[in-house]
């Protein structure tokens, strides 16, 4: 696959050291798009605290692909639907590491494949509600409390989707709108209220060839990709750059700000 398809490239004169030294979570970095943030900000210089829900084997493959990039990757359980377990969490990073620089917030309930797809309408809703908003908001505010304590702040990462501004038509879509869009709206005003010490963004990803991706209908999946101006669909890797990006440095006077990675889809 080419590299402008999503692959990361593999020169190995080029060096990215932009998260040199730096502690970065990432929850629900077991597959898909958190694992490939989790690899990214490895391979740009950081130690990596990954968590997973129920895919454990998953996560211990993402820690040994850090390790491979001679980073650190401690694996920890998490359920975001339970404040406890995120009390548990944070706690058991700051022992094992003192500080947390960067918190990437991307665990989401999965409504649309396995087991749960066959849930209610209800049951998605308050799966949806607990984790993706509520547990983000809450894991959110725990990262900022660790950040405004430390010397040199942090960085705050959420996940939200592209469609939230102009809709989509479904049960399902209507449910994301709902809990994504108040995702981003928190984040906002969260942005103002951490500030200038922490500094918080919002990564709203459009049609990424994840697990859904993958097994979606051949036609519906051409079809989006006849609708994306730049022809397919994304990867996890190219959600996982514009982190790295948002993570580091280089967008130092960014907050607040929302970035779609969608290929154009939503503008």
């Amino acid at each position: 696959m080419r590299q402008e398809e999503g692959e990361f490239a593999e020169d190995p004169a080029v060096q990215d050291t932009r998260l040199l030294g730096r502690v970065v979570l990432v929850t629900g970095a077991s597959s898909g798009i958190g694992r490939a943030i989790a690899v990214a900000v490895a391979r740009a210089g950081a130690d990596v605290a990954i968590t997973y829900h129920t895919n454990e084997d998953g996560a211990r493959t993402a820690a040994d692909a850090i390790g491979a990039l001679g980073r650190r990757a401690d694996i920890l359980h998490l359920d975001l639907s339970h404040a406890g377990s995120l009390d548990a969490m944070a706690e058991n990073v700051l022992t094992s590491f003192g500080r947390v620089d960067v918190w990437i917030n991307n665990a989401g309930a999965d409504i649309l494949t396995g087991p749960a797809a066959e849930r209610s309408t209800i049951e998605k809703l308050d799966m949806l509600l607990a984790v993706d908003l509520r547990g983000t908001m809450l894991a959110s505010w725990k990262a900022a409390d660790i950040m405004q304590a430390q010397p040199e702040g942090g960085v705050i990462l959420n996940m939200s989707w592209d469609h939230v501004t102009v809709g989509l038509e479904g049960k399902n879509p209507q449910m994301f709108s709902a809990v994504k869009g108040g995702v981003m709206s928190f984040s906002k005003s969260l942005a103002r209220s951490v500030a200038p010490k922490v500094r918080v963004n919002i990564l709203a990803p459009g049609w990424i060839e994840t697990a859904f991706g993958a097994d979606v209908d051949r036609r519906y999946h051409s079809e989006v990709e006849q609708a994306t101006p730049l022809g397919r669909w994304g990867t996890p890797e190219d959600v996982a750059r514009v982190a790295v990006f948002l993570a580091s440095p280089d967008a130092a006077f960014m907050t607040g700000q929302v970035v779609m990675i969608n290929g154009g889809v939503v503008m």
